[in-house]
């Protein structure tokens, strides 16, 4: 049985079609009971307030050299941040291995995903048993026409991969009759509605499951990297995993046979890549290659375990709601992989 996410308003804002069973968790039967007792008197002594704002922008990211490979043991004097093009002094700088991680794990269950879901169950399980640690904890969502969580926050890479082996293609009755990479396709034979809802599920897993986590915090998605029907544009699902500092990488599973068969051509990687590139992750296509797919989670494993954290306070202290953009160079034909930029909202919006 699917465990639908704690979203109150699923189905009217996100979902064009109301899907039956969508429903608000209610309230926690372990909550403390509610006092009728009177207030306490107030204490008449008078209390100093202190308000500190403290505006510190924090980065997780990777460093490979000409070859591609990780380079793990750079110091605060290798590398340079720009904000906005302007040098940053950086107060802080560790080569981290042992921060404790949260993950995201996405996992398309739209029509276009029917050859290839087995594979995605098979490597992901064994993905998460190596990965997860002691302090470690992820979560599973799955999406298609809806979005549903199938497994909440646990350190258990057990229960993680039997709710992922549970996970079902779900394309609304069309039974993936339909065009491929639309959750059984934009004209249904059976049922209805239809859709891949790609971008809402990377929105509500930023907003609703990993805007309250500290540290270090990725998204791995598997996907063809094709939305349909969401309510949340590209743009705003990466703003939600940046704005939250989700590092978001793209598994891409597709049958590219299914795709050129249909007469529809595959038009996943743009957007796949846009996605991770923009928060600082990557995108690794691996068709429907088995071998290919348990490499992908091997160098997203390395490259979690091969991070770099940064923070500065930034020279521009508006806190004015903008974009900055983030730059970080370590030293000559060295590529890093770091989110695009944040957001410099006020406290009180953040």
């Amino acid at each position: 049985m699917r465990i639908p996410l704690a979203f109150a308003v699923l189905a009217a804002a996100l979902v064009a079609v109301p899907t039956p069973g969508r429903c608000q968790l209610a309230p926690s039967p372990d909550a403390p009971p509610v006092s009728n007792a009177p207030a306490a008197p107030a204490d008449e002594t008078p209390m100093a307030t202190f308000k500190v704002n403290v505006n510190l922008v924090d980065m997780f990211f990777t460093v490979k050299d000409k070859n591609n490979e990780l380079v793990p043991h750079l110091t605060k004097s290798d590398c340079t941040v720009l904000e906005d093009k302007v040098p940053q002094t950086l107060k802080s700088f560790v080569a981290e291995t042992n921060l404790p991680l949260t993950l995201g794990i996405l996992l398309d269950t739209s029509g276009s995903q029917q050859r290839v879901l087995p594979l995605e169950q098979d490597a992901g399980s064994q993905f998460l048993e190596r990965v997860l640690r002691r302090q470690d904890e992820a979560f599973l969502v799955s999406f298609d026409v809806n979005v549903d969580l199938l497994q909440d926050f646990t350190n258990s890479a057990h229960e993680l991969a039997h709710a992922m082996n549970k996970a079902q293609i779900n394309t609304a009755g069309g039974n993936g009759s339909g065009i491929p990479g639309l959750g059984g396709g934009t004209v249904p034979t059976v049922g209805d509605p239809k859709g891949t809802l790609l971008y809402d599920a990377i929105n509500l897993a930023a907003n609703e499951k990993l805007n309250q986590e500290t540290g270090r915090k990725a998204m791995i998605i598997l996907t063809d990297g094709e939305d349909e029907g969401s309510r949340t544009k590209i743009g705003e699902a990466i703003a939600a995993a940046n704005r939250n500092n989700v590092i978001i990488y793209v598994i891409l599973c597709a049958d590219r046979a299914m795709y050129w068969n249909s007469g529809m051509g595959y038009y996943g990687y743009s957007a796949a890549k846009r996605i991770a590139e923009e928060t600082g992750g990557r995108v690794i296509d691996v068709g429907n290659n088995g071998q290919k797919l348990q490499a992908a989670f091997e160098q997203i494993e390395d490259e979690l375990r091969t991070q770099y954290i940064a923070s500065y306070t930034p020279s521009n202290t508006k806190l004015d709601g903008s974009f900055r953009h983030i730059a970080v160079q370590c030293g000559e034909g060295m590529k890093v992989a770091v989110r695009k930029g944040y957001y410099a909202a006020a406290p009180q919006q953040q």
